[in-house]
């Protein structure tokens, strides 16, 4: 699990969140995938710049997610 970064089913249906917040990391990714600058993300979702990082490397990390074969580790 990457530091900042909250997933509990009783928070948002168990998506992925800001710790402590309400605002969804997909949220994050999608305001600056759509060009919004860091300034802005954390104006409009009171956030901080540590935050912002820490839902980019939650991305990061989902995106490097490693899957073995059953029958290469058994």
């Amino acid at each position: 699990m990457t530091e900042g970064i909250s997933i509990d089913p009783a928070v948002c249906h168990g998506k992925p969140v800001i710790a402590g917040t309400r605002v969804l990391v997909s949220t994050i990714l999608g305001a600056l995938a759509g060009g919004y600058s860091w300034e802005e993300v954390q104006d409009d979702y009171a956030i901080n710049p540590a935050q912002i990082a820490a839902a980019l490397q939650f991305a990061s990390d989902m995106a490097d997610f490693q899957v073995s074969r059953y029958d290469a580790v058994a």
